[in-house]
């Protein structure tokens, strides 16, 4: 039995019984050539160089072709890798495309005679003539140069006017902080409790009346809004010996809108006043006069106007969404009268005086502000009202 397994043939894929194979001897001949090989290149410039010496053009001739198919081989995915890299696919179509373009215009133009027009329109060419042609030309470009300078100096002009707005923006910031910052001072006491006096309401008011009449419609709209929300617009219940407001048990003071006194009073230092567009949401501007003030396309959401003088006042296009005109309801408010004490409960005289004032194109309107403006604006505020007046009794009479 161990003399059968032993002339057995060996197993394959065994290490002990496969021989090491040998490496066949290869010749030169037979290793792979690249066309992109250096020493091809040199070979085919050393043959460029020998039929420009001995002037043999079959030499020269085949070497330039050969030397251009491998100089291709190496320059080709350079270029090709160069454009992967840099250029997405959408990039490569548009220079595919522009040059397509360029292309097509170029044999259009062949096809249709362009060039040929210009050939025969160039023989025909006076080119004594030129000099006048020069001139014109000079002259062109003398206008086109002074044409630059003033669109440059345009461009100067604007630029400094930019500047200087911003400049006057930063320093009417500051003029309204400074502004802030010394009504509080007057205002408050140590303690930061408001403890106004006559003579500091007097200054108060006189620092307001400067500095609304030397800011613009945006620096009057931050006033405004900075009054209001310190309540020092607002009437405040006050204590008739001391002259102090009287707190309402919830961290604020009681108003007080018939016999209340408040830290500013702004009088009459809106009238005329320019407050297009501006944002007066929640302002109580009420007991003032603005008299042809200007609040076109104002946002006055939850202002209060109650016995506000609106006297040909230009409303057109505001936002009058919950806005206060009058006190109670509109069937028994009707405006304010120096002879009379305005009722806060039934409304009478606690309403504006809308009378002459433009409402057209007024947003949000309610039903009881427009039957009011059209029982108490007259015949001219009538006619700006949207929905009409139809039914409602003019109570002016005028």
């Amino acid at each position: 039995m161990p003399n059968e397994l032993s002339n057995l043939p060996p197993v394959l894929g065994s290490e002990d019984t496969i021989a090491p194979r040998r490496s066949l001897p290869q010749w030169v001949f037979q290793e792979s050539v690249e066309p992109a090989m250096p020493w091809l290149l040199v070979v085919t410039v050393v043959g460029i160089g020998l039929g420009l010496i001995f002037q043999s053009r079959w030499l020269g001739f085949t070497s330039a072709i050969l030397a251009l198919m491998f100089s291709l081989q190496v320059i080709l995915p350079t270029i090709k890798s160069w454009v992967q890299h840099y250029l997405t696919v959408q990039e490569r179509r548009s220079l595919l495309g522009g040059l397509g373009f360029i292309l097509a215009i170029g044999a259009l133009a062949h096809y249709l005679g362009v060039y040929s027009s210009l050939k025969y329109w160039l023989n025909q060419f006076k080119y004594d003539e030129f000099g006048s042609w020069a001139e014109w030309v000079g002259a062109l470009g003398q206008i086109m140069i002074a044409v630059l300078a003033v669109y440059v100096a345009w461009q100067q002009y604007v630029i400094s006017k930019d500047l200087t707005i911003q400049q006057n923006r930063i320093t009417q910031q500051q003029t309204v902080d400074a502004y802030f910052q010394g009504i509080s001072d007057l205002a408050l006491s140590d303690e930061g409790m408001l403890e106004d006096w006559p003579q500091e309401r007097a200054f108060a008011e006189g620092r307001t009346a400067a500095i609304l009449a030397s800011v613009d419609s945006g620096g009057k709209a931050k006033i405004l809004r900075f009054l209001s929300q310190s309540r020092l617009l607002t009437p405040l219940k006050r204590d008739y010996y001391l002259g102090r407001p009287i707190f309402d048990g919830m961290g604020g003071y009681q108003e007080d809108r018939i016999h209340g006194l408040r830290v500013i009073n702004l009088g009459v230092m809106l009238v005329a006043a320019d407050l297009v567009g501006q944002d007066l949401r929640w302002v109580d501007l009420s007991e003032i006069y603005l008299i042809r003030a200007n609040l076109s396309q104002a946002d006055l959401v939850k202002a209060n106007l109650s016995r506000t003088v609106l006297y040909e006042a230009n409303l057109d296009g505001a936002d009058l969404k919950g806005t206060r005109l009058f006190y109670g309801t509109w069937d028994q408010a009707s405006p304010r009268s120096r002879n009379h004490i305005p009722n806060y409960e039934t409304g009478e005289y606690t309403g504006a005086v809308v009378e002459n004032a433009n409402f057209s194109k007024t947003k949000n309107m309610s039903e009881e502000q427009r039957c009011y403006c059209c029982a108490w604006g007259g015949t001219l505020t009538r006619k700006t009202i949207p929905g009409g007046c139809e039914g409602i009794e003019n109570r002016l009479d005028r």
